[in-house]
């Protein structure tokens, strides 16, 4: 598994490793052999390209052929996908111990309030999966460690508990306990990162949150962009003002909203950045994100962001690149989720044959976007 970023020259250099048969792989590509797609792809280093070893392309000369075990690492690589054969759209095979996680992860879920039924060693003996499988499986199949898992799992059934109505007077102390944390501190530690604010204001709604948002015209229609004091919090596109804004109130429910006086600072660049996506000359963005994610989530951005401009890229091929091909409705799920359009550009993601399955903010916009990008 490998977090795509854009690489320096010494980076690149620590991928390129050929994988470990070359010279069985290399009459593999000279037959043709289907059978050996999705075990590995060969890259051209005179184009830039790389293929399957089915791909009904010419053959390059053996000396410019590099090997890479995934697509992934072919593109860290710098190079970019054959249009012909498609690599980085290849079924993803089923990895043979999903459904071991699977049976590992719902007895986590089922105990998420128990820090002690959750520790990897009663974890084992109670599904009956190997500590080893389940390590080894987890960083796999989902992307995180069981540790990383199980306290998601309690911060879920906390957000939960503390947005029953009628926990809102009881103390912040019982949603804590019977969501399974063994005290406050545990809860508390690092909770800014990982909560996006602190338990109590969660629970209010976000009360104690200065946001200041403005609205603007863009080529998509009317957009709203706010910002805490740490950074972008929300891109968003709507019919009109009314309803950009009762989307943001409907996600901090208690914040104090102040429409900005004037486009200045974070606000400016952010409002500049999208406007001129639709354009001939796209500006980089140069602003902070203030967003709250998990970790699933935070990789899936990190991976969207680094999809070219002008590129697209399945559900399925984004998984099999953060290690995890079984979780395709997850990253559709870590897309969904996005709360800063065009930032994070979940626009490129799209189904295996190019169709638009979706858009949080309308198909019809997604398409523009990607026309216009591709243009």
């Amino acid at each position: 598994m490998i977090e795509t970023i854009e690489m320096t020259s010494a980076m690149k250099s620590d991928v390129v490793v050929p994988s470990y048969f070359p010279g069985k792989q290399w009459q593999q590509v000279l037959g043709r052999d289907a059978s050996a797609d999705g075990q590995f792809v060969y890259a051209v280093k005179t184009t830039k390209v790389y293929c399957k070893p089915s791909c009904a392309s010419r053959r390059p000369s053996r000396k410019n052929v590099t090997f890479f075990p995934t697509p992934a690492l072919a593109e860290a690589a710098g190079y970019r996908a054959c249009k012909r054969c498609e690599p980085d759209r290849a079924e993803a095979k089923p990895d043979p111990q999903a459904g071991a996680i699977a049976a590992v992860t719902e007895y986590m879920r089922e105990n998420a309030d128990s820090e002690t039924r959750t520790r990897l060693a009663d974890v084992a003996k109670a599904t009956g999966v190997g500590r080893l499988t389940i390590l080894r499986g987890f960083k796999r199949v989902l992307g995180v460690s069981p540790g990383q898992y199980a306290k998601e799992a309690r911060l879920e059934r906390f957000k939960s508990k503390v947005r029953e109505p009628k926990k809102a007077k009881a103390p912040i102390t019982d949603a804590i306990y019977e969501a399974g944390f063994g005290s406050s501190s545990r809860l508390y530690e690092k909770s800014a990162a990982t909560l996006g604010m602190t338990p109590r204001v969660m629970r209010e709604g976000g009360a104690g949150l200065l946001i200041r948002y403005c609205t603007a015209a863009s080529p998509l229609g009317r957009m709203l962009v706010a910002t805490t004091d740490v950074g972008i919090c929300s891109i968003a596109f709507g019919k009109d003002d009314k309803e950009l804004v009762a989307g943001l109130r409907e996600q901090f429910s208690k914040a104090q909203l102040v429409v900005a006086k004037g486009n200045t600072g974070w606000l400016a660049d952010a409002v500049a950045f999208v406007a001129s996506q639709l354009g001939e000359h796209p500006l980089a963005a140069t602003f902070p994100l203030d967003v709250r994610a998990t970790a699933f989530q935070q990789r899936v951005w990190k991976a969207l962001q680094a999809i070219p401009r002008g590129e697209t890229r399945s559900y399925s091929a984004v998984a099999l690149q953060l290690g995890a091909p079984t979780a395709s409705r997850a990253v559709a799920g870590a897309c969904g989720a996005n709360p800063v359009a065009i930032a994070v550009p979940c626009h490129r993601v799209v189904g295996k044959g190019g169709e638009l399955t979706g858009y949080r903010w309308g198909v019809e916009r997604k398409r523009r976007l990607l026309e216009a990008e591709r243009a």
